[in-house]
């Protein structure tokens, strides 16, 4: 069941429980500037969360406040878009959205219409991070079998590239190979916790076994993180997080380091940018053996807070965190977050109701 919200000025959105009940299943917070900031950007927001397996839509609503807008999709993860296509991993499937309204139209208020046109169906193949190259092939990261792969018209998926310490292809998530970046138009960067190369060995080097790769030339750029996430190319430098430490930053490629810019209260998957601003996604450690004995926990305890859930942004020039917005609830987990440029208050069908049956939407006429 799909359900929306509009705040008022308080920047606080319940959302509504699927059958009606009186507490809402989860309350959306954001800091006082974030609706004005996301209008001043001509930006909305996407975030995932495969923990409870929606999508949501963030925007701002008429009176000023947020929009808050989600759907259904088992295990929501990797996403990429650009304002008019949204691509969406899922537990088995890779999933297509196109917007179905015209510039300047609108669908019970709000500007873009996300329909799920295409689905790929892969198998769970734990699929990360995606994006689109400009030739427009896709490309993401199957981290059950640690590599690369594109869509496939008759099979689950392609192979391209797995790291050269990776002997054969196997669903065993050998180095957990996660997050995957553009630059020129072409994949070119992934993390990885590891460069293990036995089944399920990158639990073992959370703490500093972290590398980032180069897929053109196969060199690592730099090493020694604690289970990086979402490496980006933007204004010219590779951006990354060190997640296992909770920290936003960039990677000198000169001197193949990790340069911390901001600290982020939260185990962090999810990074997007918005003009001279980043945004991060936050979650709250699993209390397994996963996130056990993170440094993580120690930079918690010695800012004397707790691990949020919810999204963070970064000021660019100061590593300042000028806004914020929280999940509370039954949300404890985020996994990515894309800027939906150009938009201000979008919606999407899901495929938990009949909506997506009645809505017929045509394209110009053709010739036979």
């Amino acid at each position: 069941m799909s359900t929306s919200s509009d705040t008022s000025q308080s920047g606080i959105a319940p959302v509504p429980a699927a059958n009606d009940a009186a507490q809402p299943w989860v309350e959306i917070y954001g800091s006082r500037g974030l609706p004005a900031w996301l209008a001043s950007q001509k930006t909305s927001l996407a975030f995932s969360t495969y923990q409870t397996g929606k999508l949501f839509l963030i925007g701002t609503s008429p009176d000023g406040g947020l929009s808050v807008f989600e759907r259904t999709f088992n295990r929501a993860m990797g996403m990429c878009g650009d304002g008019q296509t949204l691509w969406l991993s899922t537990k088995y499937q890779l999933w297509r959205f196109e917007n179905a309204l015209a510039s300047g139209e609108l669908h019970e208020g709000r500007d873009r219409l996300y329909v799920p046109r295409i689905a790929y169906t892969t198998g769970d193949i734990d699929l990360h991070d995606v994006v689109i190259e400009d030739s427009g092939r896709v490309v993401f990261v199957a981290t059950s079998l640690s590599c690369l792969g594109t869509i496939s018209e008759r099979f689950s998926f392609q192979p391209l590239w797995k790291p050269t310490f990776i002997s054969k292809l196997a669903p065993e998530d050998r180095c957990h190979l996660n997050g995957l970046a553009l630059r020129d138009g072409r994949a070119r960067y992934v993390t990885a916790v590891s460069k293990s190369d036995v089944a399920d060995g990158w639990r073992a080097r959370r703490n500093d076994g972290g590398v980032v790769i180069d897929v053109s030339t196969n060199e690592i750029v730099c090493q020694g993180l604690s289970m990086p996430h979402s490496p980006r190319w933007y204004r010219d430098q590779l951006w990354v997080l060190n997640s296992g430490c909770g920290q936003f930053g960039r990677v000198n490629l000169e001197t193949k380091t990790f340069e911390p810019l901001a600290f982020c209260p939260g185990y962090m998957r999810g990074l997007t940018f918005v003009g001279d601003y980043a945004v991060v996604s936050l979650s709250q450690p699993r209390r397994d053996k996963t996130f056990d004995g993170l440094q993580l926990d120690a930079e918690l305890a010695k800012r004397d807070a707790v691990a949020q859930c919810g999204l963070q942004v970064i000021n660019l020039k100061t590593g300042d965190i000028a806004h914020w917005l929280k999940a509370e609830s039954t949300i404890t987990e985020i996994y990515d977050v894309v800027a939906l440029s150009g938009t201000v208050r979008p919606m999407a069908l899901g495929l938990k109701t009949d909506e997506i049956e009645r809505l017929l939407v045509l394209d110009q006429p053709g010739q036979l």
